[in-house]
């Protein structure tokens, strides 16, 4: 049996995350299957009943993917709550080239990225920069306050 991988973000604002991660990922918003106009007509169409859909679910992608097709999918899945403490589990967004690569080129590379991702919602934790041990990376914050590092 094939084994697939996906990440699975809660969120209250899906379109917002969807947004602001396809431009941090380079993924694109999944499109429904088999020639639907949106997912709530694919999963009307394979009975999903009406009641297991709030209002609004399925009416723009609430799903990113790797148009590579390399990543995993990224599924945002709207719940009640905001977010109430540290992530246990986060994403790097490694984009500097390993320690192969001078640590001035790295940090230009990360920094590059953070900037992009700022102007898309992004907000700044903290930054490792630690260049007695060849380090650099930055701790931000999406749209909705899930931590990742940008290394």
């Amino acid at each position: 049996m094939e084994m697939t991988l996906q990440l699975t973000i809660d969120c209250t604002d899906v379109q917002r995350l969807v947004v602001f991660w396809s431009e941090a990922l380079g993924y694109v918003p999944e499109p429904p299957p088999g020639g639907h106009a949106t997912w709530r007509e694919y999963w009307a169409a394979t009975g999903v009943p009406e009641e297991e859909l709030p209002v609004g679910a399925g009416d723009t992608p609430e799903s990113i993917v790797d148009p590579a097709g390399r990543g995993p999918r990224v599924w945002f899945q709207q719940v009640p709550e905001l977010k109430a403490g540290k992530n246990r589990l986060h994403l790097d967004l490694k984009v500097g080239g390993g320690r192969d690569v001078p640590l001035t080129i790295r940090t230009q590379r990360v920094t590059t990225i953070v900037e992009r991702l700022i102007d898309a919602g992004a907000s700044v934790l903290r930054t490792a920069d630690e260049p007695d041990m060849g380090h650099y990376a930055v701790v931000l914050q999406d749209p909705e306050g899930n931590e990742f590092c940008v290394v």
